[in-house]
């Protein structure tokens, strides 16, 4: 497979299916913002021990793929693949993830700073990196697109999830979190 086409060269790109767009439209900015969340997911892989959380993350890294894939599609000039639909279960397994990992943190009472250990940190950036993605995908929806509510409920899921996976970091590697402090 040919890495360079030379298509793109234009300022234009490919949508699932072949439809031609500008690489600087909406649809385009949304499903790019998730790539480069995935990125970041994929550094934070690798400053994570647990195995579970490891492999948490690689699954959503995989999801993310999913929805890429949806947001890639045009889906008033073509049907959506099977394998790139944004599923209750995909955002139920998220819901049940941060249950579990709230369930073992302390009561969450101010506003904290993104920071702490390295690998909380990188989370904090993982989530605002989410956040904005989210806000790309919704800026798509305000152009007229058609978005499954699944894919923004997944996607406003993930950040909760990287909220708490950023505190679950600090608390297992002993690291307090810093708590904003209000000036008078």
């Amino acid at each position: 497979m040919k890495i360079y086409t030379r298509t793109g060269d234009c300022g234009q790109t490919s949508l699932v299916g072949g439809q031609r767009v500008s690489k600087t439209c909406a649809r385009l900015e949304s499903y790019g913002t998730v790539d480069e969340l995935n990125s970041f997911i994929g550094m934070l892989v690798t400053y994570c021990k647990n195995e579970h959380d490891q492999a948490f993350l690689v699954d959503i890294q995989n999801q993310l793929f999913v929805v890429g894939g949806y947001l890639a599609t045009d889906n008033t000039q073509r049907d959506v693949r099977p394998g790139n639909i944004v599923t209750p279960d995909m955002v139920a397994a998220i819901e049940q993830e941060i249950d579990a990992i709230n369930a073992t943190l302390p009561p969450f009472k101010c506003f904290i700073l993104p920071g702490g250990s390295r690998s909380a940190a990188l989370c904090h950036v993982c989530r605002t990196v989410c956040r904005r993605a989210e806000r790309r995908i919704l800026a798509l929806v305000e152009e007229g697109a058609e978005v499954d509510e699944n894919v923004i409920a997944y996607v406003n899921r993930l950040s909760d999830y990287l909220f708490v996976f950023a505190r679950k970091l600090n608390a297992d590697e002993k690291h307090p979190e810093i708590i904003w402090r209000r000036e008078k």
